[in-house]
């Protein structure tokens, strides 16, 4: 499809309007003056937030509400037999992807699109605040609500878009780019790609999209990345990370405490001179994030010290690792984390958050196609807790698969906790279990989010009674190998 116009479209109406990224596609063509509705299966805050903005939204999905529509906008998970998909066909209406519909926004602004298995959101989210904070007031859409923004999406008054780039099925091959940023690449996605190669295939493709002027920012340290850089041909490319060859290096990394979260300080070589950035948000993954919001501030002719200020109010984007709550010295988080790699880098944040105490997991795996192709990389990855809860599989858009469970999961995982069917007595025994000092983490992208303010009313209402919330942990010289003393109420209820 030929690029569209912003004034193509006509009056736009959005199928799943709710969801994050149509949120976010809408919000921006509300900032230009497009006439927007939409509808979604249940009401919500960002239903009403849009209304309050001026879209027409309906809750609840029929026929009725394409009329008057000249553009309908799906995303991929909008089923075939969707009734307004059905009447939008039906009627002849113009039906285009949210990353068709965002590329029309955009309209001649520089792009900054944000790409990678793992990081988009909150690399995203780190370039659209250090922009911010530097004066530039650029335009975004980004997959979560970030706190330092208010909002997941805005029409700004600059020159620049800054855009989350979605690989998931292959639509971040819409955009036109200035600079693409490439966090790493994995195999990921496979019920859309089919296989490995394919997937690597397509960042190949979304590198080719920069004119011969743009600019590709990659991580040096991800094996994938690289070797998207080594065959790109791009005339222009800045490396980050740790590794010794990056163009911009990350070293000298060292917490600084700060209150319930780590300071991380580090430094970026590959300058004139040596920067030191600040940084609110744990884990070694959102250093290199942060380093390649750094990397893409100055590819903009951002000042290295307004960069580092910029990034240095940066507080997390919403549900990476996303605080709940605290209750008798129990930490809570969320985070989206929904591939092993992702479960990696969560786990080892909360480790580092919860300074020699336990961890407890909460997972909830995203897919059936997913479960089954990386079993055995998510139990890997569990062993990385004391707990390691799991509820059964959020199918989103896909159909049950024959004998694809958590069991899958949970039968390869030698913690206490195990698979749990029934999510509420789960968080009971987690809430049990947990000691003051523990952190207890919600992970997937399903409705597993849900849980972590439940985990904290749990918490609150909680008799604290002797043998089910020790005061500390053993000291065994590594927090993941807990007594059994300690494991046995959870080991006992889940096997």
């Amino acid at each position: 499809m030929s690029k569209l116009k912003l004034s193509d479209l006509g009056r736009v109406h959005f199928i799943g309007l709710g969801g994050a990224g149509m949120s976010a596609v809408a919000r921006v063509m509300i900032g230009q003056g497009v006439e927007v509705s939409g509808s979604d299966s249940r009401d919500s805050a960002g239903l009403r937030a849009l209304e309050a903005l001026g879209a027409r939204v309906y809750v609840g999905q029929e026929a009725a509400n394409v009329q008057g529509a000249d553009t309908v906008v799906v995303s991929t998970a909008i089923r075939p037999e969707n009734p307004e998909l059905a009447a939008a066909r039906e009627m002849g209406l113009r039906v285009i992807h949210r990353s068709v519909a965002l590329a029309a926004a955009m309209g001649t602004q520089d792009v900054v699109a944000v790409a990678g298995t793992h990081g988009k959101t909150t690399t995203t989210a780190m370039v659209t605040v250090l922009l911010r904070e530097a004066g530039l007031d650029p335009s975004f859409a980004i997959g979560g609500d970030v706190a330092a923004l208010g909002v997941n999406a805005a029409f700004g008054s600059g020159d620049v878009f800054v855009a989350e780039a979605d690989e998931s099925d292959g639509s971040f091959l819409n955009y036109l780019p200035r600079i693409s940023v490439i966090t790493n690449v994995e195999a990921d996605h496979l019920d859309h790609y089919g296989t490995e190669e394919a997937v690597f295939a397509s960042f190949d493709q979304f590198v080719r999209l920069l004119p011969p002027e743009g600019l590709l920012v990659a991580c040096a340290d991800d094996p994938g990345a690289a070797d998207v850089v080594s065959r790109s041909g791009a005339a222009r490319v800045r490396t980050y990370g740790y590794s010794e060859n990056a163009d911009i290096r990350i070293t000298d990394t060292r917490p600084l405490a700060s209150g319930s979260v780590s300071v991380l300080r580090f430094s970026l070589d590959g300058l004139e001179c040596e920067q030191e950035l600040r940084l609110l948000v744990p884990g070694a993954h959102n250093i290199r994030n942060a380093a390649a919001a750094f990397t893409v501030g100055l590819g903009l002719g951002v000042d290295p010290a307004l960069a580092a200020a910029g990034l240095s109010v940066f507080s997390g984007a919403a549900r990476r690792f996303e605080a709940k709550g605290a209750v008798r010295g129990v930490r809570v988080f969320d985070d989206y984390a929904h591939h092993p790699t992702e479960l990696v880098a969560a786990l080892e944040a909360a480790r580092t958050v919860a300074a020699g105490h336990r961890v407890h997991v909460l997972f909830q795996p995203h897919l059936f196609s997913r479960t089954l192709a990386f079993a055995e990389e998510f139990a890997s990855a569990l062993e990385r807790a004391d707990t390691a809860t799991v509820l059964d599989i959020y199918a989103a858009r896909e159909d049950p698969v024959p004998g694809v469970t958590s069991e899958l999961i949970t039968s390869r995982v030698n913690r206490p906790g195990g698979y749990a069917p029934d999510a509420a007595q789960a968080v009971r025994d987690i809430c049990r279990c947990a000691a003051p000092g523990d952190i207890i983490l919600t992970v997937g992208a399903g409705d597993v989010t849900q849980f972590g303010a439940v985990l904290v009313q749990e918490l609150a209402k909680a008799e604290v009674s002797a043998g089910t919330l020790p005061d500390t942990a053993p000291d065994t010289g590594n927090p993941a190998d807990s007594s059994t003393a300690q494991q046995a109420p959870m080991r006992e209820l889940h096997g």
